[in-house]
């Protein structure tokens, strides 16, 4: 059973920056490697979100928004998912999620309970 906990979430000016964590349990080492992940964000009143994800083969993706400002990593023996956030836009303020896919091809099948970023103007 995989399960997601994420940490990291604070409150900080705009401009500043934070480092989301997301641990995993349930996962080889390998495996973990191999996992496709990534980092989702709901603002009060607004759909989830995708921010950022490792794709099939450890390619990177990122919504237009964070672009250059945001960085997804893993660290595979950790079994640990990082958002590296720079820049932050008090737009950016969010409850952030972590999540994993069973299989690449399928959609989101594991969720974390989530953790609050919130950025002041």
């Amino acid at each position: 059973q995989v399960q997601l906990v994420e940490s990291g979430g604070g409150s900080v000016q705009e401009g500043g920056s934070l480092r989301l964590s997301c641990a995993a349990s349930g996962y080889t080492i390998i495996d973990y490697a191999r996992a496709c992940m990534g980092w989702f964000r709901q603002a009060p009143g607004k759909e989830r979100e995708w921010v950022a994800a490792f794709e099939r083969g450890g390619s990177t993706t990122y919504v237009d928004t964070v672009k250059g400002r945001f960085t997804i990593s893993k660290d595979s023996v950790k079994k640990s998912l990082y958002l590296q956030m720079n820049g932050l836009k008090p737009e950016d303020t969010a409850m952030y999620y972590c999540a994993a896919k069973a299989y690449c091809s399928g959609g989101y099948d594991y969720w974390g309970q989530g953790t609050q970023v919130t950025v002041s103007s």
